[in-house]
Formats: structure tokens, sequence, C-alpha cells
């Protein structure tokens, strides 16, 4: 909340307060600011002070004024045409297929404009509150620092010669030819047999997607997405000019008679799924749909991009649809940033052989190689056995935290759209989450609303929570108070 102060003003710390949100993209062009009346009532500062703030921000070129309507948040940059087209073709897509008129631009804002997956992510790096931040999509750093033989390891290989002489050269460009071996066998426990040449190394799950994308696609080509999904996958293949489908996600897998549809008016190139503990909802696809998935990818000729991110919080017999396939018509991307830390950046896919080529020129065409320092390290201690150990206190600790968040929850008012398992809760909060998160914001909570996993953005009640940092019951507290101011 606002504070007076002796060094800092009322007005000033509001102006701060939706200057910092604006920069952060928290606030997105286009968005309309709260009126004057309702941001005093939501600030608990007097209309002037609203305005005097409201002034500030005219000033900096943060917002503009429009007559009769109100505040709206100027476009500090202008978007790429190929993006902005993108965008548009997802509400397109999403409205033919079902048969009905296209609704209104996704990139239309009004008050209580959404978060969107840029300014997710944008609030990933933003000065920490000091909260667990509800909406992240990690563990907390103190899960993490118990993979202490990680840093470890990496002392001991930088203390190798091996990895001076090969430090002297861009490396192996598929990857460290010694993690490859070990990811073959980690697969092969998997029932997912894979060669060290068919597996490739990338700087993260998200650069193996991207790499499958640019591969397999060109702007314009229609790709299938799961929804509710992964924003960022969203956003960046509309970013790339990518005509995005969505396909809702049921409790068993993928809504099979929309992609039949989809198959027939569009001819996708590309589906990309997350099989088990689906994010956000927490599914994990069945065997029988699983079959029924393939079928179609066998039928209509495109390629399925299988995001198996937690896999390592997942148990190895859950149905993987590159399992039952085996590498003919999947590509298998996984990683290590959930389990192990963020900013290792250590993922890898695995093709059929016959697009192993393809996949790597793009690789070269974006990063070269791959740093070998952490992906050696890495090698080494899933060969001893650590990393399975720590998945496995990992996957106990979150069943733990799990049941607590869900007993908050629900003792919140709040009910699960989704049976809870896995990493994130699909919570139905009974009021709009876009709505919600700006007002949260106010109190330091960085939520995930709802309508942020929809490739089409619309009016949502659900959000995703992370149950490792939704433990505090302080913030279920102010959630309780801020949903009864909003209903």
């Amino acid at each position: 909340m606002l504070t007076r102060t002796a060094h800092r003003t009322l007005t000033e710390q509001l102006a701060e307060r939706f200057a910092e949100r604006i920069r952060a993209r928290l606030l997105p062009a286009g968005a309309r600011l709260p009126s004057v009346r309702e941001c005093a009532r939501q600030q608990g500062v007097s209309p002037y002070t609203v305005v005097a703030a409201y002034d500030q921000l005219l000033a900096q070129g943060l917002v503009e004024a429009r007559r009769q309507r109100g505040f709206y948040v100027r476009d500090l940059t202008q978007k790429a045409p190929s993006a902005l087209a993108g965008q548009a073709l997802i509400a397109i897509e999403s409205a033919a297929v079902e048969g009905l008129a296209a609704p209104a631009p996704v990139g239309a804002r009004t008050l209580g404009a959404p978060i969107d997956a840029a300014a997710l992510i944008r609030g990933m790096f933003q000065p920490d509150s000091g909260k667990p931040q509800p909406g992240a999509g990690v563990f907390p750093p103190l899960w993490l620092e118990e993979a202490r033989f990680m840093p470890a390891a990496v002392r001991k290989v930088a203390a190798s010669r091996a990895l001076h002489d090969g430090s002297l050269s861009y490396g192996e460009p598929l990857g460290d030819p010694d993690l490859r071996h070990v990811l073959a066998r980690r697969l092969a426990e998997l029932n997912l047999p894979a060669r060290p040449a068919q597996i490739m190394t990338t700087v993260g799950a998200t650069h193996a997607l991207d790499i499958v994308s640019r591969t397999l696609l060109k702007a314009g080509d229609p790709v299938m997405v799961e929804e509710p999904g992964w924003s960022v996958e969203f956003a960046r293949l509309a970013a790339l000019g990518m005509r995005v489908l969505p396909v809702p996600r049921r409790a068993e897998g993928p809504d099979l008679a929309v992609m039949a549809r989809y198959c027939e008016v569009h001819a996708p190139k590309l589906f990309v799924s997350v099989s088990v503990l689906h994010n956000p909802t927490g599914h994990c696809l069945t065997p029988g749909s699983a079959h029924q998935v393939l079928r179609l990818a066998e039928q209509h000729g495109f390629y399925i991009a299988e995001d198996d991110t937690y896999s390592h919080l997942a148990p190895d017999h859950a149905t993987r649809l590159s399992v039952l396939d085996g590498l003919r018509r999947t590509i298998y991307v996984s990683g290590f940033s959930k389990i192990l830390a963020p900013n290792w950046r250590v993922g890898y896919l695995a093709a059929p052989p016959a697009l192993v080529e393809r996949l790597l020129d793009t690789k070269l065409l974006s990063t070269l190689t791959t740093p070998s320092l952490l992906e050696k390290a890495l090698a080494l201690c899933i060969d001893q056995g650590q990393l399975r150990r720590h998945a496995e206190r990992m996957r106990l600790r979150l069943a733990q935290t799990r049941a607590r968040s869900v007993q908050l929850a629900l003792e919140s008012g709040c009910r699960f759209a989704a049976e809870p398992a896995g990493m994130f809760g699909w919570v139905d909060t009974g009021v709009d989450t876009d709505m919600l998160a700006q007002r949260m914001l106010d109190e330091g909570y960085l939520l995930a609303p709802g309508a942020l996993f929809h490739a089409s953005r619309q009016p949502c009640t659900l959000m995703r929570i992370n149950f490792t940092t939704t433990q505090d019951a302080a913030f279920w507290r102010v959630f309780q108070r801020v949903v009864a101011q909003n209903r």
C-alpha cells in the first residue's frame, strides 16, 4: 500500500508504481488506466493525488489522455508486422473451426488489460518483493539449493584437461558426446529408444521447441497447440507468423474431434503437446487418446513436438507419445531448468533420424554449438545417480507441499478445475483473474491469470498457481480480501 513518507509523496509513489508496470509490460500498450475515482478508491488516496500522478505519467510520455475516455498506456515499441499478424490469426482460426464470427483483435486492450506472456517473463526479472510469487513457473531458490552436487561437478569438470582441450574449438555440433550418451540411457529407461546421434543439446527446452518450429514451419503455416497451454509458446509461434490453431485440452488428452477438423480444413504441419503433467492443468495423457493422436498424425502427415519439461516430476510409466511412436512422427523435448535451476539452461531434443540434419542446421544458424562445461557436469551428475536421487527428493517434497496448497486454496473459496497434480494447480477463483492480477500487483503478488493460457484472450475466472509458492497463509488472506472487493 502507499504510505506517506518524508522523502516521497503519495503522488510520486503512485506514479512510480504505474511507471514500473508500464516499463515491465505488466500494463501493456493500449491498456486503459483505472478512472480517477476508481484508482483513488483502490489505492486509498484522494482523486487529486491520482490526477497529479497521471499528470506525471503524461509528462514522462508513458500514457496518453483521450478526451472523455480516460488515460491509456502508450505503445513504447513498435510491434513487428509478423507478430501482430500472428496474434490476429490466433483469433481468426480459433473462431473459424467452430464456425463462429472472428472475435475482436487480440491486440485490443481495455480496463484491466491482461498480463501477457512477455510481461510474465519480465516479471521474473523484477526486483524481489520478498514475497513468494503464486504465478511463478519455477521452484523456489531454497528448493533448488539442494542440488549442491551440480556446482561441485562444474568445478571438477572445469579442472579437467578434457574441458581445456575442448574449449579451444567450437565443440561437437550436436552437443557434448558424454551427455548425449547418458541421455540415451535415460530415454531407454522411459522405453524410448534413441541413439546418441538422434539427440541434440539446446539452450533449454524452449530453444529446442524453437529449433523444431523454425525447421518444420515457415511464416503462415498452421500449427496446432493445446488450449489452455503454455503462453510463451503461443506468443513465440505468433511472433514467427504461424497460424496458431488452439485444440481444447481435456483430462484424457486433446480434443480429437477438433484436431480432425483442423486436419481436414487447414492441413497443419505440427502439433505441440505436453503429454505428462500438462501446464497449467496437470493432466496426463491416457493411452487411448495417445493412440488416436498418433493415428491422426500418420493419416494427415503432421509431426508432433512433445514437450516433456516436467519429466523429472512424473512417473516413468506415464504415457508419452514419443514412446508409443518410437520417434517416427514425434520429436521429444525436455530439459533440466525446472529440476536444477532456471539459469543452467540445458535442454535437449530427440528426433527421427531423417530430421536430425535439418534440425542441426537450424541450431548452428541460431547458436552454433552449446557450452560444454555445464553439459559435461550434468553428464557426470546423471551418470553417478545424483540427479535421480535429487528428483526423487523433489517429488516427495512436492507431494507434501501440494497437499497444503490445495487445502489453503479450498479454504479461501477456490475450487480446482483439474485434479491437482505436479507443480501447478488450475484454480477457479470466481472472479475475472485479469482484473484480480492487476489488483494483486498492488499487494506485491504476481499472478498467472487464466486468460494468459488461452490463444484467444477472453475473460476468465481461472488462474494457475505454483504449489510451492502458495504455502503462505498471508497470501491467501490478501487474496480473499481482494476477491471480495472485486465481486
